[in-house]
Protein backbone atom coordinates (compact mmCIF):
# COMPACT_ATOMS: atom_id res chain seq x y z
CA UNK A 1 0.00 0.00 0.00
CA UNK A 2 1.43 3.29 -0.73
CA UNK A 3 1.37 6.15 1.86
CA UNK A 4 -2.05 7.35 2.30
CA UNK A 5 -2.33 10.86 1.17
CA UNK A 6 -4.50 13.32 3.31
CA UNK A 7 -6.17 16.34 1.25
CA UNK A 8 -9.15 18.52 2.39
CA UNK A 9 -12.51 16.67 1.07
CA UNK A 10 -14.79 17.75 -1.32
CA UNK A 11 -18.79 17.52 -2.03
CA UNK A 12 -17.48 15.38 -4.87
CA UNK A 13 -16.49 12.73 -2.41
CA UNK A 14 -19.31 12.23 -0.80
CA UNK A 15 -20.07 8.45 -2.22
CA UNK A 16 -16.60 7.31 -1.24
CA UNK A 17 -16.98 8.93 2.66
CA UNK A 18 -20.40 7.06 2.67
CA UNK A 19 -18.77 3.83 1.85
CA UNK A 20 -15.86 4.31 4.03
CA UNK A 21 -18.53 4.88 6.77
CA UNK A 22 -21.17 1.87 5.94
CA UNK A 23 -17.91 -0.25 6.16
CA UNK A 24 -16.23 0.98 9.19
CA UNK A 25 -19.61 1.49 11.07
CA UNK A 26 -20.40 -2.15 10.57
CA UNK A 27 -17.09 -3.66 11.40
CA UNK A 28 -16.29 -1.43 14.65
CA UNK A 29 -20.59 -0.66 16.07
CA UNK A 30 -22.63 -3.81 15.02
CA UNK A 31 -21.30 -5.96 18.08
CA UNK A 32 -22.62 -2.74 20.14
CA UNK A 33 -25.65 -1.16 18.77
CA UNK A 34 -26.78 -3.61 16.35
CA UNK A 35 -27.13 -3.28 12.09
CA UNK A 36 -30.19 -1.45 11.94
CA UNK A 37 -28.93 1.66 13.86
CA UNK A 38 -26.06 1.25 12.37
CA UNK A 39 -27.65 2.00 8.41
CA UNK A 40 -29.51 4.59 10.32
CA UNK A 41 -26.83 6.21 11.23
CA UNK A 42 -24.98 6.11 7.94
CA UNK A 43 -28.45 6.82 5.93
CA UNK A 44 -29.11 10.29 8.00
CA UNK A 45 -25.14 11.17 8.76
CA UNK A 46 -24.08 10.41 5.03
CA UNK A 47 -26.53 11.52 2.86
CA UNK A 48 -24.75 13.79 0.30
CA UNK A 49 -26.58 16.82 1.70
CA UNK A 50 -25.66 16.56 5.15
CA UNK A 51 -21.31 15.73 4.01
CA UNK A 52 -21.75 18.71 1.69
CA UNK A 53 -23.04 21.16 4.65
CA UNK A 54 -19.47 19.02 6.88
CA UNK A 55 -17.28 19.76 4.09
CA UNK A 56 -18.37 23.57 3.79
CA UNK A 57 -18.48 24.53 7.38
CA UNK A 58 -16.03 27.10 8.42
CA UNK A 59 -15.25 26.39 12.03
CA UNK A 60 -13.44 23.07 11.01
CA UNK A 61 -11.51 20.96 8.75
CA UNK A 62 -12.77 17.64 6.39
CA UNK A 63 -10.13 15.65 5.02
CA UNK A 64 -10.16 12.76 3.43
CA UNK A 65 -6.89 9.74 2.91
CA UNK A 66 -6.66 8.76 -0.16
CA UNK A 67 -4.59 5.40 -1.04
CA UNK A 68 -3.79 3.39 -3.97
CA UNK A 69 -5.98 5.90 -5.72
CA UNK A 70 -8.66 5.22 -3.49
CA UNK A 71 -10.15 7.01 -0.21
CA UNK A 72 -9.42 4.98 2.49
CA UNK A 73 -10.64 7.20 5.37
CA UNK A 74 -11.75 10.59 6.71
CA UNK A 75 -11.80 12.87 9.48
CA UNK A 76 -13.58 15.51 10.81
CA UNK A 77 -12.98 18.02 13.67
CA UNK A 78 -14.39 21.68 14.57
CA UNK A 79 -13.22 24.17 16.58
CA UNK A 80 -14.34 24.56 20.59
CA UNK A 81 -16.03 27.72 21.88
CA UNK A 82 -13.48 30.19 23.27
CA UNK A 83 -11.47 28.61 25.80
CA UNK A 84 -13.20 24.86 25.55
CA UNK A 85 -12.10 21.98 23.69
CA UNK A 86 -11.91 21.23 19.50
CA UNK A 87 -14.21 17.97 19.28
CA UNK A 88 -13.00 15.39 16.61
CA UNK A 89 -16.54 15.03 15.34
CA UNK A 90 -15.49 11.95 13.06
CA UNK A 91 -12.83 9.34 12.37
CA UNK A 92 -13.12 6.59 10.33
CA UNK A 93 -11.09 4.20 7.87
CA UNK A 94 -11.71 1.28 5.81
CA UNK A 95 -11.17 -1.75 7.90
CA UNK A 96 -9.10 -3.09 5.06
CA UNK A 97 -7.14 -0.04 6.02
CA UNK A 98 -6.75 -0.54 9.65
CA UNK A 99 -3.41 -0.69 10.67
CA UNK A 100 -2.07 1.17 7.78
CA UNK A 101 -1.06 4.62 8.87
CA UNK A 102 -4.42 5.77 7.72
CA UNK A 103 -5.92 6.94 10.90
CA UNK A 104 -2.84 8.45 11.84
CA UNK A 105 -2.20 10.27 8.87
CA UNK A 106 -5.88 12.11 9.28
CA UNK A 107 -5.41 12.30 13.06
CA UNK A 108 -2.01 14.02 12.88
CA UNK A 109 -3.33 16.61 10.03
CA UNK A 110 -6.15 17.21 12.15
CA UNK A 111 -4.08 17.86 15.15
CA UNK A 112 -1.76 20.12 13.61
CA UNK A 113 -4.62 21.87 11.96
CA UNK A 114 -6.08 22.49 15.70
CA UNK A 115 -2.43 23.56 16.94
CA UNK A 116 -2.61 26.16 14.11
CA UNK A 117 -5.74 27.32 15.35
CA UNK A 118 -4.51 27.90 17.98
CA UNK A 119 -6.83 25.31 20.20
CA UNK A 120 -5.11 23.44 23.30
CA UNK A 121 -7.08 19.94 23.64
CA UNK A 122 -9.26 18.02 21.86
CA UNK A 123 -12.17 15.77 22.66
CA UNK A 124 -14.11 12.94 21.13
CA UNK A 125 -16.80 10.51 21.99
CA UNK A 126 -16.45 6.70 21.57
CA UNK A 127 -18.59 4.01 22.24
CA UNK A 128 -16.77 1.68 24.91
CA UNK A 129 -17.00 -1.42 22.95
CA UNK A 130 -15.29 -0.06 20.15
CA UNK A 131 -12.21 -1.92 21.08
CA UNK A 132 -10.69 -0.94 17.88
CA UNK A 133 -11.44 2.83 17.94
CA UNK A 134 -10.66 2.46 22.43
CA UNK A 135 -6.86 0.80 21.18
CA UNK A 136 -6.19 3.23 18.49
CA UNK A 137 -7.35 6.75 20.89
CA UNK A 138 -5.06 4.93 23.80
CA UNK A 139 -2.18 4.42 21.74
CA UNK A 140 -2.03 8.27 20.66
CA UNK A 141 -2.51 9.75 24.25
CA UNK A 142 -6.37 10.28 24.49
CA UNK A 143 -7.44 9.68 28.20
CA UNK A 144 -10.74 8.89 29.18
CA UNK A 145 -12.03 11.54 30.97
CA UNK A 146 -15.85 11.22 30.97
CA UNK A 147 -18.06 7.99 30.66
CA UNK A 148 -21.84 8.45 29.34
CA UNK A 149 -24.75 5.94 28.79
CA UNK A 150 -26.08 7.25 25.49
CA UNK A 151 -29.13 6.54 23.28
CA UNK A 152 -28.64 6.29 19.33
CA UNK A 153 -31.63 5.03 17.25
CA UNK A 154 -33.03 3.32 19.66
CA UNK A 155 -29.82 1.64 20.62
CA UNK A 156 -28.14 2.36 24.46
CA UNK A 157 -24.82 1.76 24.90
CA UNK A 158 -21.67 3.38 27.09
CA UNK A 159 -19.72 6.07 25.92
CA UNK A 160 -16.41 7.47 26.37
CA UNK A 161 -15.53 11.21 26.12
CA UNK A 162 -11.52 11.20 25.63
CA UNK A 163 -9.07 14.16 25.45
CA UNK A 164 -5.66 15.40 24.59
CA UNK A 165 -3.76 17.79 25.26
CA UNK A 166 -2.58 19.10 22.08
Amino acid sequence: MDDPTVRSATADDAADIRRVARESWHAAHDDVIGTDAVESAIDEWYDADSLAESVARDDGRFLVACADDDVAGFAQAVLGDEGGPAWLARIYVAPDRWGDGVGTALLDRIEDWLRGEGADRLRLAVMAGNDVGNAFYEKRGYAVVEERERDLFAATFEEYVREKDL
